[in-house]
């Protein structure tokens, strides 16, 4: 839905399900009721989620059809897409096989560019689209190194430039614009804000230029341009707060590059603070331990004592070193609902999110904020709520931090 500062929705990888069925089941059932109370009389933007599997049925023009009736119908529209995770998502063990398959595949390619013209043939007339993206591939999978990393790097940038040459091409028939939007996670091969610079300049600025003067002619400065319009950052504020990043600096060292942000993702993350004594951080793993669950990895991030920071793969990993003196602070990769600050022992970085909010409405610099809170099935007990509930409150949440007005 339209807001001062951009459209505002929610990305329905929230929903269980796979198949193109289970995916306008689920949208069926909860969109008109989340609509009435958010947008009931504007129209209302959905984060469209699609896996492989989905988006092989959707591509089919009486599924299409179908669907962007129900659309019209409902005053709903799609100008976003996930592309991240490609196969199961919920109720299956998910943990670094997200990013199955990654980008050094063209199983990824060719289900990105399907994504496009979907997108293409659902996005109203006069909107940019964009499809997020995993970060090329889990850095864990490939050792450092010129036959390690350094290959992965060139490969998947390779298979990018093909996704970005389809989408000139769309450009060139439709009009319309249409970028991909890499998205930095911890562990990723893209894992913070200054890999993905290291990756745009040295990666895919060079690859592209070289790529789309043989396959298009284009020169130099049309290729950068192009580059930039078609490859953008999904700027995830949970991924980056677990990185202790500092938002405004690296969304200002983005901009003086000219790259553009594709959407702001809306998420919060775990943090707590950790007694300088080991004896007394029981409270704290404990509560830790709460949200150990076995489908998605929930990386950690511990400040030092020097300020360094050590990264854990997953939380066990972490909670196997609890006693570590040199540790201050935890942060962990865990979506945790955005209206909830507090939890006891622990805490979430719902302030990096008002922050990230603040330096938004002093200048947009993203047409499009989704919130991306995707563990409700795997919370504590104690903390989930109805679906549709929670939907509308973490929208309306985010609603009232861009209003200015108490959350």
């Amino acid at each position: 839905m339209e807001t001062t500062y951009g459209n505002l929705t929610y990305c329905t990888n929230i929903h269980p399900g796979e198949s193109w069925e289970d995916h306008f089941a689920a949208l069926k059932e909860n969109i008109p009721t989340i609509k009435k109370s958010l947008s009931p009389d504007k129209p209302f933007g959905i984060g469209l989620r699609l896996s492989h599997i989905a988006s092989q049925a959707l591509e089919k023009k009486e599924n299409l059809d179908k669907f962007k009736a129900w659309l019209d119908e409902n005053h709903c529209y799609v100008a976003i897409m996930n592309g991240f995770p490609y196969g199961s998502f919920h109720r299956a063990k998910v943990k670094d096989h997200v990013h199955t398959p990654d980008w050094i595949t063209q199983e990824r390619v060719l289900y990105t560019i399907r994504l496009f013209k979907i997108l293409s043939n659902l996005l109203p007339k006069g909107m940019e689209g964009g499809v997020s993206t995993a970060p090329l591939s889990y850095k864990f999978w490939h050792s450092p190194g010129k036959d390690g990393r350094l290959r992965a790097f060139e490969t998947s940038t390779g298979n990018v430039l093909k996704v970005v040459e389809e989408l000139i091409h769309l450009r060139t028939a439709t009009g319309q614009l249409l970028h991909l939007d890499i998205e930095p996670e911890p562990d990723g091969l893209i894992g913070n804000g200054p890999e993905f610079l290291l990756w745009f300049n040295e990666y895919l600025i060079p690859q592209g230029i070289d790529y789309l003067k043989e396959t298009l002619g284009f020169n130099k400065d049309k290729a950068i341009t192009a580059l930039k319009d078609h490859v953008q950052i999904c700027y995830d504020i949970c991924h980056f707060a677990v990185g202790f990043e500092n938002h405004a600096n690296i969304i200002k060292a983005l901009q003086s590059q000219h790259i553009k942000f594709g959407r702001i993702q809306i998420s919060a993350a775990l943090k707590a603070d950790i007694a300088p004594d080991p004896h007394d951080r029981k409270e704290v793993v404990d509560a830790f331990r709460q949200f150990n669950e076995s489908t998605y990895l929930h990386q950690v991030v511990a400040r030092q004592n020097d300020g360094t920071l050590k990264r854990y793969p997953d939380l066990p990993e972490a909670l196997a070193d609890f006693q570590n003196p040199a540790t201050r602070e935890w942060r962990s990769h865990f979506h945790v609902p955005l209206f909830v600050k507090d939890y006891g022992a622990l805490k979430s970085t719902q302030e990096d999110i008002q922050q990230v909010l603040s330096i938004h409405k002093q200048n947009p610099f993203s047409q499009y904020m989704e919130v991306e809170t995707y563990t409700w099935e795997v919370l504590p007990v104690k903390l989930k709520l109805p679906m549709k509930e929670s939907i509308i409150r973490e929208i309306e949440w985010v609603r009232a931090v861009l209003k200015g007005g108490g959350v």
